[in-house]
């Protein structure tokens, strides 16, 4: 949980990760690739890119975001977009996402999530090469055009409007309440435009001379990870619409193994990668929060709350989304002002859009949880599927400090949430202090070693086997040899 989203949009891709919403960068009608960045694209980018910072978690600084710089410098000059790496910014972002994209201007970010997913520096090649070719084919601009046609709607909010609210003007109440900022939002590109930037990425990698099948691994591992995920938070689909442009993970990883050539050949770089990516955070950062299964915590800001059972979290920039069948909810905070009463209104305020009704609650009911003074109220919203219920839960932090939870259910549904209510408590500064990040070990296999034994060091109590599995790209039987390196998560 971080910064407030800003609005930004941004051009992104990789169809199995979830993407952010396109920049509107575009003029009317391009040709299939550019020779050259425009002095408009030039100002444009060098705006954007601050939000984007900022909405991003911010970049990673040191030896593992210059090695980053280095090889997504490499890989841009192949473009044609320039032929001077200094024309290009490459930012790695400290976030828990998996996610690349690139703006014009010479832009282009991936986020040490996705680069940690990596196995190889022609991987990493071949996922900036995909985002600099979409650039280089100017896909936002075309993609923009459809922009203009459809809500930006958030990717949970997407889901959440047509579930339960069904396509209606209430569409932004779920995009605010159910999206993790610019890091979920997504305009999809076309599977066309994918298979454009792959082919491209593919061109580059093979003018730089690396393995052009790394474009293939990266997306097999990227469609693996997001299958774990779907597992872990219990959900049949592998792939969720909304991270995807591509509706067969599998077909996509064949036809980039087909554009490079089964018997393609040149540099992975492999153990040079692992080596200069050790030590990498690994999902959240204490600085934002973090979470662990259903539990939330954030030391910085003191205090921690429980998810309900069967309910999974994401945290985002804006703020933390709760996610499940029964319902949906997101905990942000702001400015006390005047009191929870106002406070609470104003958070129902803030979900009316231009000249729609306002939203307000029946009444407004004060309590304490855990030494917290409290207040709740809901609202009853007609959607176009049927009414809802809206519910605000707020808390006084003291020092001028508001938190709350907002909820939207089906009708009388809202009580599926009460044990989340009452767990959001104060963490004492002990409790604090021992909230640690998850980091990236690169370990050299011994004699004995095995991918159950290795499993065994890793930073989870679930799934530990699958989790190291799809980090190093290895199946369930595969046997290790003195001498490989491979990655672990630990504390």
């Amino acid at each position: 949980m971080g910064r407030k989203y800003s609005g930004i949009a941004v051009a992104t891709s990789l169809a199995f990760a979830p993407s952010a919403t396109g920049v509107a960068v575009a003029a009317a009608a391009y040709p299939a690739t550019v020779s050259s960045i425009s002095r408009a694209d030039k100002e444009q980018g060098a705006k954007a890119h601050p939000d984007l910072l900022s909405e991003f978690g911010g970049s990673v600084t040191g030896p593992q975001a210059a090695y980053v710089e280095q090889v997504g410098k490499n890989i841009a000059v192949q473009s044609g977009l320039s032929n001077a790496k200094g024309d290009f910014t490459v930012t790695l972002l400290n976030s828990p996402v998996n996610n690349a994209f690139a703006i014009p201007g010479g832009y282009i970010y991936v986020t040490r999530q996705l680069t940690a997913l990596m196995n190889n520096e022609a991987e990493l090649a071949g996922v900036l090469g995909h985002e600099v070719g979409h650039v280089a084919a100017r896909h936002s601009a075309k993609r923009q055009q459809a922009a203009s046609r459809n809500q930006l709607l958030g990717a949970l909010g997407s889901i959440l409007s047509g579930v339960l609210l069904g396509d209606s003007a209430f569409g932004r109440l779920g995009q605010q309440l159910a999206s993790q900022g610019s890091q979920m939002l997504t305009l999809k590109y076309s599977r066309t435009q994918e298979l454009e930037a792959d082919r491209l990425g593919i061109t580059y990698l093979k003018r730089a001379g690396y393995d052009p099948r790394a474009m293939a691994t990266v997306l097999n591992s990227l469609a693996r990870q997001n299958a774990l995920e779907a597992q872990l938070r219990g959900s049949s689909s592998q792939v969720p619409q909304w991270a995807s442009t591509h509706p067969d993970p599998a077909s996509r990883v064949r036809d980039a193994l087909s554009l490079a050539g089964s018997a393609a050949t040149g540099t992975t770089n492999r153990d040079v990668f692992l080596t200069r990516i050790d030590g990498l955070v690994y999902g959240d950062d204490p600085k934002q929060g973090i979470i662990d299964g259903g539990k939330f915590t954030h030391p910085e800001l003191r205090l921690a709350f429980q998810a309900p059972e069967g309910f999974y979290l994401v945290n985002g920039t804006q703020a933390v989304s709760i996610n499940g069948d029964s319902g949906k909810a997101q905990f942000s905070g702001g400015a006390m002002g005047t009191g929870l009463d106002a406070y609470i209104q104003t958070v129902f305020s803030s979900l009316t859009e231009s000249g729609q009704a306002q939203i307000e609650p029946s009444s407004i009911e004060r309590t304490t949880v855990n030494g917290l003074p409290a207040a709740y109220g809901v609202a009853r919203v007609q959607a176009s599927s049927g009414p809802v219920d809206v519910a605000v839960f707020a808390y006084d932090f003291g020092g001028g400090k508001a938190y709350h939870f907002l909820t939207i259910t089906r009708v009388g549904g809202a009580g599926v949430f009460n044990p989340m209510f009452k767990s959001l408590r104060r963490i004492s500064a002990a409790d604090a202090g021992q909230v640690r990040p998850r980091r990236l070990a690169v370990v050299t296999v011994k004699a004995g070693d095995t991918v159950q034994s290795l499993a065994g060091r890793m930073a989870y109590t679930d799934a530990a086997l699958e989790r190291f599995l799809v980090l190093n790209g290895l199946e369930s039987d595969a046997r290790l040899v003195p001498g490989q390196k491979v990655k672990l998560v630990i504390y």
